[in-house]
């Protein structure tokens, strides 16, 4: 693994990928899991950029089998919706990536639903994704999901008394970090809960370490500026987006990765480097928490696991 890159990726001729996410990270994943043969399904509430996405794809790999599909995360209905064509249209499903995201609003906002809007896109718009196309993932023999969380789970814990940040001022960094650890414990108990019931689902984790993406300048709010000192580190530290998407892909495809495995960058605390195992911080390896976060996320979203 030190040295893997996209050369790596087997063959995924006759597997059937979605990924979460037009631009970023979602692209470089959807361009090479096109590149090495999938069919792929680019999912995104922005139908204007995922258009883009995918006619950049077919320009750079003109034997591309791609599409996009609408799907905003923010949304339980459109989730919904998007299982239901998706499921009429598959007969299978063989990777799920769910990497699409916010990060950092200007001030607290919610979901359609009503769930603080971090926590509700990052974590509970993915949980209801999973468990609505699971149908068609215990279909496919050796189907896999990757769930993108982020180095800043590290420093996030899960307030079960406000999950929705919305009983005391509000901190956009403290709500993302904890949105990004529940991504990381529901791919780990997403994985547990595949062995113990015989689901035939692999699960994994993957963080892409600090990569220049766009996804602080999308960040809801109008009128947003980035700070200076991100746009600074940005430029000096941070590696390409296609450098980031590789934990992912190695989670994706690779026959080595370990089911219940989370992967992340190998140098410089995580922050950049090629594909190796990440350290899972303490928080999510509580089993008790762990449970109790599915519960919750089963409750708010209507969605269980079948």
């Amino acid at each position: 693994m030190p040295q893997w890159t996209t050369r790596d990726i087997p063959s995924q001729n006759g597997r059937t990928a979605i990924v979460t996410g037009a631009g970023g990270l979602g692209f470089e994943d959807a361009l090479e899991l096109a590149r090495a043969g999938a069919d792929v399904i680019l999912a995104s509430r922005n139908p204007d950029k995922g258009a883009i996405s995918v006619e950049r794809i077919r320009r750079e790999v003109p034997s591309a089998r791609i599409w996009f599909e609408p799907l905003d995360l923010a949304d339980l209905d459109s989730i919904d919706s998007f299982a239901k064509r998706l499921s009429g249209r598959l007969s299978k499903l063989d990777i799920l990536i769910n990497n699409a995201g916010v990060m950092r609003p200007v001030r607290r906002m919610e979901t359609a639903d009503g769930f603080e809007l971090q926590f509700g896109t990052n974590h509970l718009g993915h949980f209801a994704l999973t468990g609505r196309l699971m149908p068609l993932l215990k279909a496919t023999g050796g189907s896999r999901v990757v769930t993108l969380s982020s180095v800043a789970a590290r420093g996030g814990s899960i307030d079960f008394d406000d999950l929705q940040a919305s009983r005391k001022a509000y901190d956009s960094m403290a709500a993302y970090s904890q949105s990004k650890l529940a991504c990381l414990m529901f791919a780990l108990e997403l994985q547990r809960r595949s062995t113990a019931l015989g689901w035939g689902v692999t699960s994994l984790g993957a963080h892409p370490g600090l990569s220049s993406t766009e996804l602080l300048d999308n960040a809801p709010g109008a009128g947003r500026r980035v700070p200076l000192i991100y746009r600074i580190v940005r430029a000096v530290m941070m590696q390409s987006p296609s450098q980031g998407a590789l934990p992912t892909l190695y989670a994706a495809t690779d026959p080595e990765a370990t089911p219940g495995g989370y992967y992340g960058p190998n140098g410089l605390a995580e922050t950049r480097g090629r594909p190796g195992e990440a350290r899972i911080p303490a928080a999510a390896l509580d089993l008790g928490a762990a449970a109790r976060l599915w519960s919750a996320s089963e409750e708010l979203t209507g969605v269980r696991f079948q």
